[in-house]
């Protein structure tokens, strides 16, 4: 078996696939013990985001795919461990529908205008607050909650950016 030759860029983003079914399992358990593995493997996964990031930029592989991909990836790996804590009735259904729905619709604009468009600030700024959310929540930190009310707020408010009336072309 063969593997398609791509940039290590993009086999970093791809391997943040793998942490899934492993945060998955952990928040299953129900234990400290797995709520810990969980946020453990979430923190490494998301930090490779900022490693295939600098890998792409340092060694010049900066792809369309790796540009799609990238922000798939972490939507996936947000998504997943808050859909297990609405199964777990410690979110409310409704706020991880916004999440769920600002997501998709901001993917489908962005795939709708021709050319690979990269995350503006925003879109990072959300990405940064639902991760350390996520995180929190995970951990039993306190002020988890308080996180996730400013995530979902933020997450709103960067969707709105992308689609308004003017428009926002997002940076780089």
């Amino acid at each position: 078996m063969t593997f398609p030759k791509l940039p290590l860029a993009t086999w970093i983003t791809c391997s943040r696939l793998l942490g899934i079914p492993v945060i998955l399992y952990g928040m299953g358990l129900g234990t400290a013990a797995g709520r810990w593995w969980s946020a453990g493997v979430f923190a490494v996964a998301m930090l490779t985001d900022w490693v295939d990031g600098y890998v792409a930029r340092r060694l010049g592989q900066v792809t369309e795919l790796g540009m799609v991909l990238d922000p798939l990836v972490d939507k996936l790996l947000i998504l997943a461990p808050l859909l297990c804590f609405v199964e777990k009735g410690l979110l409310p259904a409704w706020a991880v529908f916004l999440i769920v729905a600002r997501e998709l619709t901001i993917t489908g604009w962005r795939v709708s205008q021709g050319r690979v468009l990269g995350a503006n600030r925003w879109g990072k700024a959300k990405t940064v607050v639902q991760s350390l959310s996520i995180l929190w929540l995970l951990s039993g930190v306190p002020g988890g909650m308080v996180s996730f009310w400013l995530a979902l707020v933020l997450t709103l408010w960067s969707g709105w950016l992308y689609i308004r009336p003017s428009g926002l072309e997002p940076s780089p």
